[in-house]
């Protein structure tokens, strides 16, 4: 049975057809993640859905747990990821309401530790496609079959948080080009990779950020009164992009260790080794 792992908001789970729901709490090498999951099937796949924030959104995006939740969703066997978060837009033709599907991320948090590797055992993953095309394109079908208006690839740009961007940085953020902004989807995704997962982002614009003259700025009344309206489509989609996921990957995520892991087996040390087990065992 495939197993798919849906990180959001703590509703999403309230899905029409999952059954067997239950919740179950993990502990991992990095502490709890953000809180307990909740698993339950859907069709003949077996769901994983985790509250990044926690529930009653108690977590900062900087405080939150990103190895733990990353580690608690492999140890549950999931092999797809599907993130769904609210952004900002950056382009006047997105607006708030819709949906953008990023193919890249910038990465410009500055406390973060965005990696399972370090004390004795040191790899470099590949993140030139940051995240899987093909869970990505199946998410756009996904997302057109249940009426969204959605905009495929762009760059999702990554910021510290927890305040909102000036005006100036938001300017400075629509010079480089990055289509919206948000503040936890890149850290999940370097973990994800890490962990040969394959990772896409849901990412729902919610505002337009500080930088548009003719709205008003961002406030976190407007951010949860459309994420609010949007949350059955988020359960929409991520109920039709199930059945659409392979039971077998094709895709470069799941070998992402392969060639990644540079130090000598000989000199990784057993805590090392017993830390990273159900990343590294392939390969170690």
């Amino acid at each position: 049975m495939k197993i798919v792992g849906v990180i959001g908001g703590s509703g999403l789970y309230e899905i029409e057809g999952l059954t067997d729901v239950e919740s179950v709490s993990i502990d991992t090498p990095w502490g709890s993640p953000s809180d307990d999951l909740i698993v339950g099937t859907l069709g003949d796949t077996r769901m994983v859905f985790l509250p990044r924030h926690g529930r009653y959104h108690k977590q900062m995006p900087s405080e939150i747990n990103y190895r733990a939740n990353i580690f608690a969703m492999k140890k549950m066997g999931v092999e797809w990821i599907v993130s769904v978060s609210a952004v900002g837009s950056m382009k006047e033709h997105i607006f708030p309401g819709q949906i953008v599907i990023p193919s890249q991320f910038y990465d410009h948090t500055k406390t973060r530790v965005s990696t399972f590797f370090g004390d004795g055992i040191v790899a470099h993953v590949s993140m030139a496609d940051p995240v899987c095309n093909l869970l990505s394109k199946e998410l756009y079908n996904a997302s057109i079959g249940a009426g969204a208006i959605v905009h495929k690839g762009g760059t999702y740009l990554c910021m510290e948080g927890p305040q909102f961007s000036s005006r100036a940085e938001s300017n400075i953020y629509r010079s480089w080009g990055v289509d919206v902004i948000g503040m936890t989807n890149a850290t999940e995704a370097k973990l994800a990779r890490e962990a040969e997962i394959c990772y896409a982002s849901l990412s729902m614009a919610t505002d337009y950020d500080c930088w548009h003259e003719q709205h008003d700025d961002v406030t976190v009344e407007d951010l949860i009164e459309t994420l609010n309206k949007n949350v059955q489509l988020a359960r929409d989609i991520i109920k039709k992009v199930v059945p659409t996921i392979g039971e077998s990957r094709e895709c470069p995520c799941c070998n992402a260790l392969q060639n990644a892991i540079i130090t000598p087996k000989e000199v990784i040390t057993q805590e090392a080794k017993d830390r990273l087990e159900i990343l590294i065992k392939r390969y170690i």
